[in-house]
């Protein structure tokens, strides 16, 4: 089955942010920055941005070297990577972008200020100036604040949107095709996930299911039990009473030994 990908308010956001960064005046710095919250579809709108602009997009390993980052940007731009050092693969990649002269995308960023990744991913940037976009969780443009040389060069930085109704509605489309999601339990959903994209989904896909079982072509909040409905938060913790050996009563505390 082929996946179909729902065309969010943040994937506009991220499409604007790329075509703010392509088309920028000569002079202006070329990096930016796409930012927020897990669960918000930051990667829907990257995959959506880098097909449309023909980027080049990575995702970065919390475990990953600088070596591995630039083999792997090779990868992007359908180069092998050769048996060089991380200074010749810097060179050989910045040689790279500037024939193919497309936006390099680099998801999970957060992890590339680990290890001195940032500064090669600088190095690329400068060398090239090709547009560059750093896509990572909420806190990373305050943790790019430690390099002043790079926190410099960032044309924008655009925060990834939580999810609203509409945005629900066309989740819906995808996540629970079969039946009529009532405006009451979408608007619900919205509250109880906060925007997450990920937990709308798995709520729709959940309406979906019961709807399938029990043949439902509609269901609003009313017919809905809440107390289904993933918030993201942990279950309570529950406190069960230390079940007793039957015939034995518990000595008082005073009269335990130790």
């Amino acid at each position: 089955m082929k996946a179909r990908i729902a065309e969010l308010r943040n994937v506009g956001a991220f499409l604007g942010l790329l075509e703010r960064v392509v088309t920028r005046p000569y002079g202006l710095e070329g990096m930016a920055v796409f930012h927020g919250a897990s669960g918000l579809g930051k990667t829907t709108a990257v995959i959506i941005g880098a097909t449309e602009f023909k980027a080049r997009w990575v995702e970065v390993g919390s475990n990953w070297t600088k070596k591995h980052m630039l083999q792997k940007i090779l990868q992007q731009y359908g180069v092998k990577p050769p048996r060089a050092s991380i200074a010749e693969l810097t060179d050989i990649t910045i040689e790279t972008m500037l024939v193919n002269d497309v936006p390099l995308i680099i998801d999970d960023a957060q992890y590339c200020l680990q290890k001195g990744m940032i500064e090669t991913v600088r190095d690329l940037y400068k060398k090239t100036e090709v547009p560059v976009i750093l896509v990572g969780e909420e806190a990373l443009p305050a943790n790019l604040t430690r390099w002043e040389n790079i926190h410099n060069l960032q044309l924008a930085w655009e925060p990834a949107i939580p999810c609203n109704v509409a945005d629900a509605r066309r989740l819906a489309a995808i996540y629970a095709p079969d039946i009529e999601v009532g405006e009451d339990l979408l608007k619900r959903i919205v509250e109880i996930t906060h925007g997450s994209t990920r937990r709308i989904a798995h709520n729709l896909a959940e309406v979906q299911e019961k709807a399938r079982h029990t043949g439902m072509k509609h269901v609003s909040l009313a017919e809905w039990d809440e107390r289904r409905l993933f918030s993201g938060q942990p279950p309570l913790s529950v406190t069960r009473p230390v079940a007793s050996v039957t015939g034995i009563t518990p000595l008082p505390r005073s009269k335990r030994a130790g």
